[in-house]
């Protein structure tokens, strides 16, 4: 008995299915008129293929729509690497800072704040005293090659913010650096 009536909700209920798909997708009509294409717009080709005007008043590096180019440093500056348990500049890196300078020199509405960091390894009061030193550092090689020190934020991470997790040198190497965002 039981088996009947579970065979006959089976049944219906397959059969309530199969109606409600079947009349459930019902076809639009489509009209049979011929649909006349619009008319097409004259392109202006002003022949210079420059696009569209830009004001020469503005600054296009804002922290709007700065773009990141290495770490966490927006382009077309560079991050600064560091020696371990070092602040001083090293000598390879130099060249970095002094390209960071002469955007800065070509962008004098630009302000920049220069996050130190460093590798996990050490306490945290040492690696934000580090960091600190290693922005210090790079704010004041900045202003010897003519920055306004008003533009120059310093802030330290320490070993907060990481660009790369692992426990090796290659990691650590990447993550004792100054990264120069603008503001």
């Amino acid at each position: 008995m039981k088996s009947k009536l579970f065979r006959m909700c089976v049944v219906a209920s397959l059969l309530v299915s199969a109606s409600l798909l079947a009349g459930g997708c019902a076809k639009k009509t489509v009209p049979s008129e011929e649909v006349k294409p619009t008319a097409e717009v004259p392109r202006v080709d002003t022949g210079d293929k420059m696009g569209a005007m830009e004001s020469l008043e503005s600054d296009p590096y804002t922290a709007a729509n700065a773009k990141i180019s290495e770490g966490r440093t927006h382009g077309p500056m560079l991050p600064v690497y560091f020696d371990f348990d070092k602040s001083s500049i090293r000598d390879d890196q130099k060249a970095r800072l002094e390209g960071n300078g002469d955007f800065l020199s070509a962008h004098p509405r630009v302000m920049i704040a220069i996050e130190g960091n460093c590798d996990e390894r050490g306490t945290n009061e040492y690696n934000m005293a580090l960091g600190e030193r290693r922005a210090l550092t790079a704010k004041k090689y900045l202003m010897n090659l003519g920055v306004a020190e008003s533009r120059l934020q310093t802030v330290s991470y320490g070993e907060e913010k990481p660009l790369l997790y692992g426990h090796d040198e290659l990691s650590w190497a990447q993550n004792r650096r100054d990264d120069f965002v603008i503001r």
